[in-house]
């Protein structure tokens, strides 16, 4: 297993009347990250929030490449971004206890913090179709070229983690220094990651590794 210090390329916030960042995705042009009672998106360049939506938003978030997927408590919210309408709910596989969210393969990746699992479901309607074992608690999830990451947090360390999405072997982690927590989680789909600060109330951008051709 490979393991190296991340390297943190920038931090943007504390963001006005934001507590906690949790899930976060990127539609390609903003960061959305999810506070609690709102959805906020973030311009990447300026640093400064553009808009927010009002919904509730205490973990995960996703984005399929037209709508946004928030998890709220026990359930999984399908939201149009152009309106900020809540269109569709699944039941939430963990009822609760998860974390971090992800759209690959036309499905959706749920982090389960406390079970150290992370779940392929159905988006339609929530069945479960695969489950991966961490032995860490698991925040945040993102799939980029065909790698499956997660974040962890647990007291003071956290890291980032690719893992065999078969297996959930661990093949490579990005310690981040002590003290600083991940919640969120997404590859911007180039050489960075973006991480959610938890009540730090910050968002994070992590060098992501490159490939060797």
């Amino acid at each position: 297993m490979e393991k190296s210090a991340a390297e943190i390329l920038r931090e943007y916030g504390p963001f006005p009347g934001v507590d906690q960042v949790h899930g976060l995705t990127f539609d390609g042009q903003h960061v959305w990250f999810a506070s609690g009672d709102k959805l906020n998106a973030l311009d990447p360049a300026s640093g400064k929030t553009v808009r927010s939506i009002a919904v509730a938003a205490h973990a995960g978030t996703a984005f399929d490449g037209q709508y946004l997927f928030q998890l709220a408590e026990n359930r999984i919210q399908k939201i149009d971004p152009k309106t900020g309408h809540v269109l569709t709910t699944i039941p939430a596989p963990g009822g609760g206890g998860d974390s971090g969210l992800a759209w690959a393969e036309g499905t959706l990746w749920v982090g389960q913090y406390r079970d150290r699992k992370i779940h392929q479901i159905d988006p339609e309607t929530g069945t479960i179709l695969r489950t991966i074992e961490s032995n860490r608690f698991v925040t945040g999830v993102t799939w980029s070229d065909q790698e499956l990451w997660h974040g962890t947090w647990d007291g003071d360390e956290s890291d980032l983690r690719r893992v065999d999405p078969r297996t959930g072997e661990v093949l490579e982690t990005l310690e981040l220094p002590p003290g600083m927590g991940v919640s969120g989680l997404e590859a911007d789909g180039g050489d960075q990651f973006f991480c959610g600060g938890g009540n730090s109330g910050k968002v994070r951008a992590v060098r992501r590794p490159r490939r060797l051709a």
